[in-house]
């Protein structure tokens, strides 16, 4: 009979956990501290229930009941500081704030010279929500236990998450003085500093305090590293360079630091401080081992430099110079075959060396024991170089060899692409588009991406005789400015409209002249042509593609985060389905200050 009697029992007070549990998490407070009460009174553990038996009387406002749970508990378990808090804490919600404060002030007045306690008393007062006293018990246990670097990483977690730049900053660089600190340290210093700092003044907090403690620890090199990286995260790239070259200079390294900066630069684009980096290394000389990769990058970076943007052909005559240097200085191997394909680029697109490319992409395909795939890779730029030179039928044979060779696979799949582009700027309309249907599965979404567009371009324009004429000049200005011949390219994009009146073209048109005008520079006319297609063409075939690239344009051309984040946002909002929508709200995210690092 006993057994049974407990058994019942036992079964009642899980019945009533699971009910006083519905009642808390559904926030009917009234009904749950009822049953919590009972469970409270009744267990040989009261514990178990007071959290939310507290929660739940201080929620209905049964602060009388409140105090003499909290005062239960401090007498049956004195040793416990979050029961003492919590007396702080009832008085702080019925309004009496000087009175808590008087009681917390005591308890911080009488912490105990031990740090596991100091820290259990600090995560007590955090429970609590009274943030800056969690804060206080730390301070005063570092002086207590005469150690100005205990609790720093307690400390550091209290003053991100209640966003208190001005010690965050304190602290990090306090504890990067310290010889024994983690070595990724300075990263996460780095991470937390981007993910609080918002405003030109938070970074100047920063680089006041820095520029202090390089004055007072000249000798940490951790200081100059990190105001380099402040340097760049407000695009002040030359003066972060400075430091880095500097810090270089002084502690004799061998320029891996400067080498990383002039990756990062190049891949946001600032490509003029990235080829002062790379000059810097190449003067280092050719026994340094960044010598030969900062080589291979300033030319990649001057290419990029000069390609996307406006330039002389004395600029490009020099570039042409330094290819063919670098090409002789380490002879014509796999290594090198960057170069090889980057320079027939450039004699192909802007010198317009048309022959000159062709044989020096043909002997590339001659040198022995070429890989495969780079075989396939410069075979794709010598069908793209016989495209330029107006020699069709051999673009089609050498994009044919690629696709048959590499079935299946992205160079495969890439040629395939080409070649039903090709047939396209010949208007075969019929096959073309039965090239890119097959290739809507690509197992690369870039490709299958282009290829939906262009197939989308030939269905959609093609149902009738007008169209299909209006889209056969359209192709051909497709094909001039693949030449990069610009300006002949706009002069038909804007003959389309007056020779075939109400084609349905209007749209493509406009992205077309948008992406000529981008390759300009032309920035201003770049974004009339996009707000067109915004405005006229809202859920078209171009809209995300236009909101995404005008984001692009307001956030690194024009430093207009505002305008760079609504336009993202629509991205987000009314194209879900986007391919460009993961791209577009991870810019967005990073541009409110979500991202870290």
């Amino acid at each position: 009979m006993l057994v049974l009697n407990y058994f019942n029992a036992s079964a009642q007070r899980t019945a009533d956990d699971a009910l006083a549990l519905q009642y808390y998490q559904n926030a009917e407070y009234d009904r749950a501290a009822i049953i919590y009460e009972k469970l409270f009174t009744r267990s040989s553990n009261p514990a178990l229930y007071y959290d939310q038996y507290l929660n739940s009387l201080i929620k209905i406002k049964r602060y009388d009941d409140a105090e003499k749970v909290v005062k239960k508990m401090v007498k049956e378990m004195p040793e416990n500081p979050s029961f003492k808090i919590d007396l702080g804490r009832v008085l702080q919600e019925q309004g009496q704030q000087a009175k808590a404060n008087e009681w917390y002030n005591n308890i911080i007045k009488d912490l105990p010279p031990n740090e596991h306690a100091i820290r259990e008393i600090s995560i007590a007062f955090y429970r609590a929500t009274a943030y800056d006293y969690a804060t206080k018990a730390l301070l005063q246990g570092r002086k207590l236990l005469k150690d100005e670097n205990i609790f720093s990483y307690d400390l550091i977690s209290l003053y991100r998450y209640q966003k208190n730049k001005p010690m965050l900053i304190q602290e990090y660089l306090s504890l990067l003085s310290s010889p024994d600190i983690e070595s990724n340290m300075a990263n996460q210093a780095k991470n937390a500093f981007s993910a609080v700092l918002e405003s030109s003044e938070d970074y100047d907090q920063l680089r006041i305090a820095l520029l202090r403690k390089m004055q007072k620890e000249p000798q940490n090199v951790i200081y100059p590293d990190l105001l380099a990286w402040l340097f760049y995260q407000q695009k002040e790239y030359s003066l972060a360079l400075k430091q880095l070259i500097s810090l270089d200079k002084r502690q004799k390294e061998e320029g891996e630091r400067v080498y990383e900066f002039a990756g990062n630069l190049i891949a946001s684009k600032a490509y003029e401080p990235a080829v002062e980096a790379l000059n810097y290394l190449v003067s280092k000389g050719k026994e340094q081992q960044y010598y030969i990769p900062a080589k291979i990058q300033l030319l990649n970076c001057k290419n990029q430099l000069l390609t996307s943007g406006k330039f002389t052909q004395d600029d490009l005559l020099q570039l042409e110079k330094d290819y063919k240097d670098l090409i002789e200085e380490f002879g014509k191997t796999h290594n090198t075959i960057f170069a090889i394909r980057q320079l027939a680029n450039l004699q192909a697109f802007y010198l317009h060396k048309l022959v000159d490319a062709e044989k020096l992409l043909e002997n590339a395909l001659k040198m022995p024991a070429l890989p495969p795939a780079l075989v396939a890779l410069v075979k794709l730029d010598l069908g793209d170089v016989y495209v330029l030179n107006n020699e069709p039928w051999e673009a089609a044979l050498i994009y044919g060899q690629v696709e048959k060779e590499f079935p299946n696979e992205p160079n495969g799949q890439e040629a395939k692409f080409k070649g039903a582009r090709l047939s396209y700027y010949q208007g075969e309309f019929n096959w073309a588009k039965a090239q890119l249907d097959v290739l809507k599965s690509s197992t690369s979404q870039l490709t299958a991406n282009d290829a939906l567009n262009l197939s989308l371009l030939i269905q959609e324009n093609t149902a009738t005789g007008a169209d299909t004429n209006a889209l056969k000049k359209f192709a051909y200005a497709d094909l001039l400015a693949f030449k990069n011949d610009s300006q002949e390219a706009l002069v038909v994009l804007d003959s389309i409209q007056k020779l075939y009146p109400g084609n349905s073209l209007e749209d493509d048109i406009l992205m077309t002249k948008a992406k000529i005008f981008l390759k300009q520079q032309e920035v201003q006319e770049a974004l009339k042509q996009l707000q067109l297609i915004t405005v006229n063409h809202s859920f078209d075939l171009w809209a995300d593609d236009a909101w995404f690239m005008m984001g692009d344009i307001y956030e690194n051309q024009l430093q207009d985060k505002e305008k760079a984040k609504q336009c993202y946002q629509k991205i987000i909002t009314d194209f879900p389905g986007s391919i460009l929508a993961s791209e577009a709200r991870k810019r967005f995210r990073n541009l409110r200050g979500d991202a870290i690092g």
